[in-house]
């Protein structure tokens, strides 16, 4: 249906994505299967459902699977505000990533409602 590569949302969710396993790193090695596992599979799933939905038949398909990205998007943005009340992030770290994420969220709210103009 979309060429996937080629939209702007999934390249933004692939840079968003490798910066999370880049900060992750120095997460506590006691979070490797907690926080860290749980960052990294929200931020993939975020970046999969889009290029799965963009694969998918039919534009009520792919809306449902924006509509699981999004929801990736929001539990990446929950994990987010515990790993800083945490301390494995630091402010700057914090507000960069937040950014990234509101305005993946914008760009896959806008995508949902041009698949039914």
């Amino acid at each position: 249906m979309h060429k996937f590569k080629e939209l702007w949302v999934w390249q933004d969710a692939i840079d968003l994505t490798v910066m999370i396993y880049e900060i992750t790193k120095k997460f506590p090695k006691e979070e490797l299967f907690g926080l860290t596992n749980q960052m990294r599979r929200a931020a993939v799933s975020i970046t999969s459902n889009i290029a799965e939905g963009a694969g998918r038949n039919s534009k009520k398909e792919f809306n449902n699977f924006l509509g699981i990205a999004s929801g990736s998007n929001c539990e990446l943005q929950t994990q987010i505000i515990i790993a800083k009340r945490l301390g494995y992030l630091t402010e700057q770290e914090q507000i960069k990533i937040s950014k990234q994420l509101d305005a993946i969220g914008n760009m896959i709210f806008k995508l949902q409602k041009s698949l039914f103009k």
